[in-house]
């Protein structure tokens, strides 16, 4: 069973969580802010865990181990560890009704649950985070002493995502928090929420999961050497997603397959044949979109749908960033390794300079997904751009 000591590549993350345990300073909020699937939940439950239990213990053993592992890891962060390494017991009362989901002193909130409030039976599941939400399950909750442990701890993910009435709504609580009350958001764009919850609450910082961590967690699951080392460098370091892409492989999805057959597109791609292509892209997304829903039916359609259209976009991201890597330097640690005569011939078409401008343009459209921009006209422009500049760059 996972406990803190074993969350890598977050080092100082754990040490900083460690230091506030240790030293009986553990702040009333917290913000864990970094990309998804990097670790950030899990160390929230862990640190939860933790603060609820009976019984934690403290080990010499864990810190040296610890130090050990910053030393060795050089591409995950290093900081000198704790003298003491604190961790939950796992025996006590408190650590098996964690585990078994019904600790009466620990709340998972998630916008999802609006289904569970008073009004919300048969809702759908919501693009924001609702007040409701918060409302219910953390105002009302939040009064009410411990009931076995000495503290309470919520848990709200995709922070980011609380709309103004919600954030206005959990300010009153950060503003006066009970002296039992631990509260972690959980955050992947701190600048979504307002200044007065940012400066209410200790901001974490969670970086990157080195990439053969990532390779050697795929390798588990069951996914060979080269589609685990794509993924790995796709994902930009977060394991979560990783996993979750390899789920989508098992279950059927092709998604490997699809990208090698996008950027082979990417390579060979004319004007005239982009709008056509444009429809190819949005099939694409909606076959992923469908198959994403089946393995996570518990999240928001329109939430899958984005994800899915921002995942064929930053395809094309990654094919240009690394066509940019390749007239940088010899592109040693590109993304898509096993396509390089394809790789080689967006570099032919576009330098360095042009191929960051395209990635700005990408980004865009990732911008317009989140708006609800009508996704053939996302890839129509997406595709016409590209096609359109390297049609003026072949004219000079």
């Amino acid at each position: 069973m996972m406990t803190l000591k074993d969350i890598f590549c977050q080092e100082k993350a754990i040490n900083a969580l460690q230091l506030a345990f240790v030293g009986d300073k553990v702040a009333h909020a917290y913000i864990f802010a970094g990309n998804d699937g990097v670790g950030k939940f899990t160390t929230a439950r862990k640190f939860a865990k933790l603060l609820l239990c009976k019984n934690p213990f403290f080990t010499a053993e864990h810190a040296e181990a610890a130090e050990k592992k910053h030393k060795i890891n050089s591409a995950c962060s290093a900081v000198s560890a704790v003298n003491e390494f604190a961790d939950s017991c796992g025996n006590c009362e408190s650590c098996r009704l964690f585990e078994a989901g019904s600790h009466p002193d620990f709340e998972h909130v998630y916008k999802e649950l609006i289904e569970f409030t008073e009004d919300g039976e048969n809702k759908v599941p919501p693009v924001e985070f609702p007040i409701d939400v918060v409302r219910e399950f953390v105002i009302e909750k939040v009064s009410s002493k411990p009931t076995l442990s000495t503290r309470k701890v919520f848990i709200l993910t995709e922070a980011e995502k609380l709309n103004n009435p919600s954030q206005n709504c959990l300010l009153k609580v950060l503003e006066e928090p009970p002296g039992y009350c631990c509260i972690i958001l959980i955050c992947t764009r701190p600048d979504k929420l307002v200044p007065t919850i940012r400066s209410r609450c200790q901001i974490l910082r969670f970086g990157p999961v080195a990439e053969n961590k990532i390779i050697e967690k795929l390798n588990e699951i069951g996914l060979d050497e080269k589609r685990a080392k794509f993924f790995s460098r796709f994902v930009g370091g977060s394991i979560g997603l990783a996993c979750l892409y390899a789920r989508l492989e098992q279950n059927g999805a092709n998604l490997y397959q699809t990208k090698t057959e996008l950027v082979d597109v990417i390579a060979k791609l004319e004007y005239k044949d982009s709008v056509e292509l444009a429809e190819d892209f949005q099939q694409q997304s909606k076959d992923l979109a469908a198959l994403w829903a089946k393995i996570d039916p518990g999240t928001s359609k329109t939430d899958i749908n984005r994800k899915a259209a921002k995942t064929i976009v930053q395809v094309v991201i990654a094919a240009l960033h690394d066509a940019m890597l390749v007239n940088l330097d010899n592109g040693d640690k590109i993304v898509n390794f096993d396509q390089p005569e394809q790789i080689k011939t967006l570099a032919r078409r576009f330098d360095a300079e042009q191929a960051a401008r395209e990635i700005a343009d990408c980004f865009k459209m990732l911008n317009w997904v989140e708006s609800s921009v009508n996704e053939k006209l996302i890839f129509e422009h997406l595709l016409l751009n590209l096609a359109e500049t390297d049609k003026i760059i072949s004219k000079l």
